[in-house]
Protein backbone atom coordinates (compact mmCIF):
# COMPACT_ATOMS: atom_id res chain seq x y z
CA UNK A 1 0.00 0.00 0.00
CA UNK A 2 1.29 3.48 -0.87
CA UNK A 3 2.09 5.97 1.86
CA UNK A 4 -0.44 8.83 2.28
CA UNK A 5 0.11 11.80 -0.03
CA UNK A 6 -1.25 15.28 0.62
CA UNK A 7 -4.71 15.32 2.20
CA UNK A 8 -5.47 18.84 0.94
CA UNK A 9 -4.41 21.03 -1.97
CA UNK A 10 -1.90 23.30 -0.25
CA UNK A 11 -1.85 25.70 -3.20
CA UNK A 12 -5.55 26.54 -2.94
CA UNK A 13 -5.88 26.50 0.86
CA UNK A 14 -7.31 29.71 2.35
CA UNK A 15 -6.23 28.89 5.88
CA UNK A 16 -3.89 26.53 7.73
CA UNK A 17 -5.81 23.51 9.10
CA UNK A 18 -5.13 22.57 12.70
CA UNK A 19 -3.33 19.43 11.52
CA UNK A 20 -0.70 21.74 9.94
CA UNK A 21 -0.48 24.27 12.80
CA UNK A 22 2.79 24.08 14.74
CA UNK A 23 2.47 25.19 18.35
CA UNK A 24 5.73 26.54 19.70
CA UNK A 25 7.32 27.23 16.30
CA UNK A 26 8.20 30.75 17.50
CA UNK A 27 9.61 29.80 20.89
CA UNK A 28 12.90 31.22 19.61
CA UNK A 29 13.26 34.41 17.55
CA UNK A 30 14.22 34.37 13.89
CA UNK A 31 17.16 36.47 12.71
CA UNK A 32 17.70 37.59 9.13
CA UNK A 33 21.33 36.79 8.36
CA UNK A 34 21.42 39.08 5.31
CA UNK A 35 20.90 42.12 7.53
CA UNK A 36 23.11 40.87 10.36
CA UNK A 37 26.80 41.08 11.04
CA UNK A 38 29.18 39.11 13.17
CA UNK A 39 27.98 35.86 14.66
CA UNK A 40 24.64 35.81 12.79
CA UNK A 41 26.17 36.24 9.33
CA UNK A 42 26.05 32.85 7.60
CA UNK A 43 29.60 32.01 6.40
CA UNK A 44 30.33 32.29 2.68
CA UNK A 45 32.89 30.06 0.94
CA UNK A 46 34.18 31.01 -2.52
CA UNK A 47 35.22 27.86 -4.35
CA UNK A 48 36.60 29.87 -7.27
CA UNK A 49 39.14 31.32 -4.85
CA UNK A 50 40.18 27.84 -3.76
CA UNK A 51 37.87 27.38 -0.78
CA UNK A 52 40.11 28.74 1.96
CA UNK A 53 40.73 25.76 4.33
CA UNK A 54 40.68 27.95 7.43
CA UNK A 55 37.35 29.54 6.50
CA UNK A 56 35.85 26.15 5.63
CA UNK A 57 37.03 24.67 8.93
CA UNK A 58 35.54 27.53 10.94
CA UNK A 59 32.21 27.27 9.10
CA UNK A 60 32.12 23.48 9.55
CA UNK A 61 33.03 23.66 13.24
CA UNK A 62 30.79 26.55 14.25
CA UNK A 63 27.83 26.29 11.87
CA UNK A 64 27.89 22.94 10.08
CA UNK A 65 26.76 24.86 7.00
CA UNK A 66 27.72 27.70 4.67
CA UNK A 67 26.76 29.51 1.49
CA UNK A 68 28.80 28.36 -1.52
CA UNK A 69 29.68 30.74 -4.36
CA UNK A 70 32.16 30.37 -7.21
CA UNK A 71 31.08 26.73 -7.55
CA UNK A 72 31.04 26.66 -11.34
CA UNK A 73 27.55 25.21 -11.81
CA UNK A 74 26.06 27.25 -14.69
CA UNK A 75 23.35 29.70 -13.66
CA UNK A 76 21.23 28.76 -16.67
CA UNK A 77 21.29 25.11 -15.56
CA UNK A 78 20.12 26.08 -12.09
CA UNK A 79 17.26 28.01 -13.70
CA UNK A 80 16.30 24.99 -15.82
CA UNK A 81 16.34 22.71 -12.76
CA UNK A 82 14.01 25.06 -10.90
CA UNK A 83 11.72 25.29 -13.94
CA UNK A 84 11.47 21.50 -14.30
CA UNK A 85 10.87 20.97 -10.58
CA UNK A 86 8.09 23.58 -10.64
CA UNK A 87 6.50 21.75 -13.59
CA UNK A 88 6.71 18.43 -11.74
CA UNK A 89 4.86 19.71 -8.69
CA UNK A 90 2.30 21.56 -10.82
CA UNK A 91 1.07 18.23 -12.21
CA UNK A 92 -2.39 17.03 -11.14
CA UNK A 93 -2.51 15.29 -7.77
CA UNK A 94 -3.62 12.03 -9.36
CA UNK A 95 -0.61 12.06 -11.67
CA UNK A 96 1.85 12.61 -8.83
CA UNK A 97 0.09 9.95 -6.76
CA UNK A 98 1.20 7.32 -9.29
CA UNK A 99 4.65 7.64 -7.73
CA UNK A 100 3.54 7.76 -4.08
CA UNK A 101 6.26 6.58 -1.73
CA UNK A 102 5.39 3.26 -0.14
CA UNK A 103 6.02 2.52 3.56
CA UNK A 104 9.65 1.62 4.12
CA UNK A 105 10.75 2.97 0.72
CA UNK A 106 13.17 5.86 0.31
CA UNK A 107 12.14 6.93 -3.19
CA UNK A 108 8.93 8.40 -4.50
CA UNK A 109 6.48 11.28 -4.13
CA UNK A 110 4.75 12.43 -0.95
CA UNK A 111 5.24 14.11 2.36
CA UNK A 112 8.72 14.69 3.80
CA UNK A 113 10.06 11.37 5.20
CA UNK A 114 10.89 13.02 8.53
CA UNK A 115 7.18 13.73 9.03
CA UNK A 116 6.72 10.27 10.56
CA UNK A 117 8.43 11.59 13.71
CA UNK A 118 5.83 14.29 14.27
CA UNK A 119 2.09 14.52 14.82
CA UNK A 120 1.78 17.82 12.95
CA UNK A 121 1.93 17.91 9.14
CA UNK A 122 4.37 20.02 7.12
CA UNK A 123 3.52 22.60 4.47
CA UNK A 124 5.43 20.95 1.63
CA UNK A 125 5.54 18.12 -0.87
CA UNK A 126 8.61 16.31 -2.18
CA UNK A 127 9.93 13.66 -4.49
CA UNK A 128 13.07 11.63 -3.66
CA UNK A 129 14.92 9.67 -6.33
CA UNK A 130 18.42 8.24 -6.91
CA UNK A 131 20.36 10.89 -8.80
CA UNK A 132 21.93 8.33 -11.11
CA UNK A 133 18.70 6.55 -12.06
CA UNK A 134 16.13 9.28 -12.60
CA UNK A 135 14.69 7.75 -15.79
CA UNK A 136 13.55 4.52 -14.15
CA UNK A 137 11.98 6.31 -11.17
CA UNK A 138 10.18 9.07 -13.12
CA UNK A 139 8.46 6.57 -15.45
CA UNK A 140 6.06 6.19 -12.52
CA UNK A 141 4.93 9.78 -13.14
CA UNK A 142 5.15 9.72 -16.95
CA UNK A 143 4.58 6.07 -17.99
CA UNK A 144 4.31 7.06 -21.65
CA UNK A 145 7.87 8.55 -21.53
CA UNK A 146 6.80 11.53 -23.60
CA UNK A 147 8.41 14.94 -24.12
CA UNK A 148 7.77 16.16 -20.56
CA UNK A 149 9.47 13.06 -19.16
CA UNK A 150 12.46 13.43 -21.49
CA UNK A 151 12.93 17.14 -20.71
CA UNK A 152 12.79 16.51 -16.95
CA UNK A 153 15.21 13.59 -17.07
CA UNK A 154 17.66 15.35 -19.39
CA UNK A 155 17.91 18.35 -17.06
CA UNK A 156 18.22 16.25 -13.90
CA UNK A 157 20.94 14.09 -15.44
CA UNK A 158 22.89 17.17 -16.52
CA UNK A 159 22.51 18.60 -13.02
CA UNK A 160 23.61 15.30 -11.46
CA UNK A 161 26.81 15.40 -13.53
CA UNK A 162 27.63 18.91 -12.34
CA UNK A 163 26.79 18.15 -8.72
CA UNK A 164 28.74 14.91 -8.62
CA UNK A 165 31.85 16.76 -9.77
CA UNK A 166 31.14 19.54 -7.26
CA UNK A 167 30.73 16.98 -4.47
CA UNK A 168 34.20 15.60 -5.16
CA UNK A 169 35.66 19.13 -5.08
CA UNK A 170 33.92 19.84 -1.79
CA UNK A 171 35.19 16.61 -0.28
CA UNK A 172 38.77 17.61 -1.10
CA UNK A 173 38.13 21.07 0.36
CA UNK A 174 36.97 19.49 3.61
CA UNK A 175 39.98 17.17 3.68
CA UNK A 176 42.27 20.19 3.32
CA UNK A 177 40.33 21.89 6.12
CA UNK A 178 41.21 18.87 8.28
CA UNK A 179 44.87 19.60 7.56
CA UNK A 180 45.60 17.07 4.81
CA UNK A 181 47.91 17.95 1.94
CA UNK A 182 46.97 17.26 -1.68
CA UNK A 183 49.45 14.36 -1.64
CA UNK A 184 47.85 12.86 1.46
CA UNK A 185 44.38 13.24 -0.06
CA UNK A 186 45.45 11.56 -3.28
CA UNK A 187 47.32 8.76 -1.49
CA UNK A 188 44.97 8.13 1.42
CA UNK A 189 43.10 4.85 1.09
CA UNK A 190 40.14 5.90 3.23
CA UNK A 191 39.86 9.29 1.53
CA UNK A 192 40.00 7.72 -1.93
CA UNK A 193 37.38 5.10 -1.08
CA UNK A 194 34.98 7.73 0.24
CA UNK A 195 35.35 9.81 -2.92
CA UNK A 196 34.99 6.80 -5.24
CA UNK A 197 31.91 5.29 -3.59
CA UNK A 198 29.75 8.23 -2.50
CA UNK A 199 26.09 7.76 -3.38
CA UNK A 200 23.78 10.60 -4.44
CA UNK A 201 20.07 11.20 -3.94
CA UNK A 202 18.00 14.17 -5.10
CA UNK A 203 14.94 15.33 -3.20
CA UNK A 204 13.18 18.30 -4.83
CA UNK A 205 10.76 19.98 -2.43
CA UNK A 206 7.95 22.44 -3.09
CA UNK A 207 6.88 24.81 -0.31
CA UNK A 208 3.65 26.40 -1.59
CA UNK A 209 2.70 29.93 -0.63
CA UNK A 210 1.00 29.71 2.76
CA UNK A 211 -2.01 31.81 3.82
CA UNK A 212 -0.82 31.82 7.46
CA UNK A 213 2.96 31.32 7.36
CA UNK A 214 3.35 32.16 11.04
CA UNK A 215 1.42 28.98 11.94
CA UNK A 216 3.05 26.48 9.58
CA UNK A 217 6.42 24.83 8.97
CA UNK A 218 7.69 23.59 5.63
CA UNK A 219 10.16 21.19 7.21
CA UNK A 220 10.55 20.45 10.92
CA UNK A 221 13.83 20.77 12.78
CA UNK A 222 16.28 17.96 12.01
CA UNK A 223 19.83 17.09 11.04
CA UNK A 224 20.68 15.35 7.79
CA UNK A 225 21.93 11.79 8.05
CA UNK A 226 24.63 11.46 5.39
CA UNK A 227 27.88 13.25 4.58
CA UNK A 228 27.16 16.46 2.67
CA UNK A 229 23.96 18.05 1.38
CA UNK A 230 24.22 20.66 -1.38
CA UNK A 231 21.01 22.68 -1.70
CA UNK A 232 19.83 24.68 -4.68
CA UNK A 233 17.03 27.02 -3.60
CA UNK A 234 14.87 29.55 -5.36
CA UNK A 235 15.48 33.21 -4.38
CA UNK A 236 12.92 33.00 -1.56
CA UNK A 237 14.59 32.64 1.86
CA UNK A 238 13.20 29.86 4.04
CA UNK A 239 16.04 27.66 5.27
CA UNK A 240 16.91 28.38 8.91
CA UNK A 241 19.88 27.23 11.01
CA UNK A 242 19.64 26.78 14.77
CA UNK A 243 22.05 28.84 16.86
CA UNK A 244 22.47 29.12 20.61
CA UNK A 245 23.42 31.62 23.32
CA UNK A 246 20.77 32.91 22.98
CA UNK A 247 18.63 30.33 21.17
CA UNK A 248 17.56 31.67 17.77
CA UNK A 249 16.87 30.70 14.19
CA UNK A 250 19.11 32.31 11.58
CA UNK A 251 17.49 32.61 8.15
CA UNK A 252 19.94 31.70 5.38
CA UNK A 253 19.99 34.27 2.55
CA UNK A 254 19.07 33.11 -0.94
CA UNK A 255 21.30 35.15 -3.29
CA UNK A 256 20.95 34.25 -6.94
CA UNK A 257 23.38 31.54 -8.03
CA UNK A 258 24.56 30.60 -4.51
CA UNK A 259 24.21 27.07 -3.16
CA UNK A 260 23.96 25.99 0.47
CA UNK A 261 26.18 23.27 1.93
CA UNK A 262 24.86 21.45 5.01
CA UNK A 263 26.81 18.76 6.88
CA UNK A 264 25.16 15.55 8.12
CA UNK A 265 25.58 13.23 11.09
CA UNK A 266 27.82 10.70 9.33
CA UNK A 267 30.20 13.49 8.32
CA UNK A 268 30.43 14.43 11.98
CA UNK A 269 31.38 10.81 12.68
CA UNK A 270 33.89 10.84 9.80
CA UNK A 271 35.59 13.96 11.17
CA UNK A 272 35.58 12.66 14.77
CA UNK A 273 33.13 15.35 15.86
CA UNK A 274 35.21 18.27 14.64
CA UNK A 275 32.86 19.21 11.78
CA UNK A 276 29.31 19.33 13.05
CA UNK A 277 26.00 18.38 11.52
CA UNK A 278 23.68 21.38 11.25
CA UNK A 279 20.34 21.54 13.02
CA UNK A 280 17.97 23.20 10.55
CA UNK A 281 14.37 23.63 9.43
CA UNK A 282 12.37 25.36 6.67
CA UNK A 283 9.75 28.06 7.11
CA UNK A 284 7.25 29.10 4.43
CA UNK A 285 6.37 32.34 2.68
CA UNK A 286 3.01 34.07 2.66
CA UNK A 287 3.72 35.61 -0.74
CA UNK A 288 5.56 33.16 -2.96
CA UNK A 289 6.14 29.47 -3.60
CA UNK A 290 9.62 28.28 -2.70
CA UNK A 291 11.55 25.44 -4.33
CA UNK A 292 14.48 23.63 -2.75
CA UNK A 293 16.52 20.86 -4.36
CA UNK A 294 18.74 19.08 -1.81
CA UNK A 295 21.41 16.85 -3.36
CA UNK A 296 22.43 14.33 -0.70
CA UNK A 297 25.87 12.72 -0.72
CA UNK A 298 26.52 9.77 1.57
CA UNK A 299 28.26 6.42 1.91
CA UNK A 300 27.12 3.18 0.27
CA UNK A 301 25.13 0.96 2.61
CA UNK A 302 27.98 -1.50 3.15
CA UNK A 303 30.67 1.06 4.04
CA UNK A 304 31.65 1.26 7.71
CA UNK A 305 31.99 4.98 8.46
CA UNK A 306 34.59 5.66 11.14
CA UNK A 307 36.65 8.70 12.14
CA UNK A 308 39.48 9.40 9.70
CA UNK A 309 42.93 8.97 11.20
CA UNK A 310 43.69 12.57 10.20
CA UNK A 311 40.74 13.75 12.30
CA UNK A 312 41.85 12.07 15.54
CA UNK A 313 44.39 14.19 17.48
CA UNK A 314 47.64 12.48 18.53
CA UNK A 315 47.25 10.66 21.83
CA UNK A 316 43.45 10.66 21.59
CA UNK A 317 41.03 7.87 20.76
CA UNK A 318 38.37 7.95 18.10
CA UNK A 319 35.21 9.44 19.60
CA UNK A 320 32.76 7.36 17.54
CA UNK A 321 32.51 3.70 16.68
CA UNK A 322 32.39 2.56 13.07
CA UNK A 323 28.87 2.35 11.68
CA UNK A 324 27.26 1.46 8.35
CA UNK A 325 24.33 3.42 6.99
CA UNK A 326 21.73 0.74 8.01
CA UNK A 327 23.30 0.53 11.48
CA UNK A 328 23.15 4.32 11.81
CA UNK A 329 19.49 4.31 10.73
CA UNK A 330 18.67 1.74 13.42
CA UNK A 331 20.50 3.79 16.08
CA UNK A 332 18.75 6.96 14.88
CA UNK A 333 15.33 5.33 15.15
CA UNK A 334 16.12 4.04 18.64
CA UNK A 335 17.34 7.49 19.66
CA UNK A 336 14.05 9.05 18.56
CA UNK A 337 12.11 6.60 20.71
CA UNK A 338 14.25 7.28 23.78
CA UNK A 339 14.58 11.08 23.47
CA UNK A 340 18.31 10.73 22.87
CA UNK A 341 20.74 11.53 20.06
CA UNK A 342 22.10 9.08 17.51
CA UNK A 343 25.49 10.74 17.72
CA UNK A 344 25.54 10.39 21.50
CA UNK A 345 24.67 6.71 21.19
CA UNK A 346 27.53 6.19 18.71
CA UNK A 347 30.17 7.72 20.97
CA UNK A 348 32.77 5.41 22.47
CA UNK A 349 34.99 7.92 24.27
CA UNK A 350 34.54 11.19 26.03
CA UNK A 351 35.61 14.25 24.08
CA UNK A 352 36.67 17.50 25.58
CA UNK A 353 34.18 19.43 23.45
CA UNK A 354 34.10 23.17 23.69
CA UNK A 355 31.15 25.12 22.38
CA UNK A 356 31.66 28.20 20.28
CA UNK A 357 29.48 31.13 21.22
CA UNK A 358 26.32 30.83 19.18
CA UNK A 359 27.03 27.25 18.05
CA UNK A 360 25.26 24.01 18.84
CA UNK A 361 27.26 21.38 20.72
CA UNK A 362 27.15 18.33 18.44
CA UNK A 363 25.77 15.77 20.88
CA UNK A 364 23.82 17.91 23.30
CA UNK A 365 20.32 16.47 23.43
CA UNK A 366 19.51 16.54 19.72
CA UNK A 367 16.17 14.86 20.23
CA UNK A 368 15.31 17.30 22.99
CA UNK A 369 16.23 20.23 20.76
CA UNK A 370 13.90 18.88 18.09
CA UNK A 371 11.05 18.45 20.55
CA UNK A 372 11.54 21.84 22.14
CA UNK A 373 11.25 23.42 18.71
CA UNK A 374 7.70 22.00 18.45
CA UNK A 375 6.03 21.44 21.80
CA UNK A 376 3.24 19.23 20.52
CA UNK A 377 5.39 16.63 18.82
CA UNK A 378 7.10 13.48 19.95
Amino acid sequence: MAAPVLDIDLRSAERVPETYAWAGRDDHPSVDSSSSAGRDAVPVVDLAAGGDPGAVARAAEEWGAFLLVGHGVPAELLARVEEQVARLFALPAATKARAARRPGEANGYGRPPIEIRFETLMWSEGYAFPAGDVRAELRRVWPDAGDDYLRFCDVMEEYHGEMKALGNKLLDVFFRALGLTDEQIAGGEAERRIRDTMTATMHPIMYPRCPEPERALGLAVHTDSGFITVIMQSPVPGLQLRRRRPDRWVTVPAPEGALVVVLGDLFQVLTNGRFRSALHRAVVSGERDRISVPYFLGPPHDMAVAPLASAVPPGRKAAFRAVTWPEYAAVRDKARRTDSSALTMLKVAEEEEGEEDGGVAPNQGLASLMNKGCDNNA
